[in-house]
């Protein structure tokens, strides 16, 4: 799981990550409270490398993270969203 670009970002970001072998992936970003507002990704991935692009529009400035679980893999990074 790589760190977003850019950041801070307003609207819109990337995030890449990589997957060494097939897995179930699931992406998901929380609020500074640990609400989940929107989920990224949720599905099975073959190995790769994949990029997202999250649109941030229709959220408040802040501080969001990004969480990643694949297999026994799990990874967390901050992202700052600035209007």
């Amino acid at each position: 799981l790589s760190q977003n670009y850019p950041n801070p970002f307003n609207p819109v970001t990337t995030i890449k990550y990589s997957v060494p072998k097939q897995a179930f992936v699931v992406i998901v970003m929380y609020d500074i409270l640990g609400r989940e507002v929107k989920t990224l990704v949720n599905d099975m991935r073959t190995a790769g490398n994949y990029e997202i692009d999250f649109n941030a529009s229709y959220l408040a400035s802040g501080i969001y993270f990004y969480r990643m679980e694949a297999g026994d893999f799990t990874d967390v990074k901050k992202l700052v969203l600035l209007k």
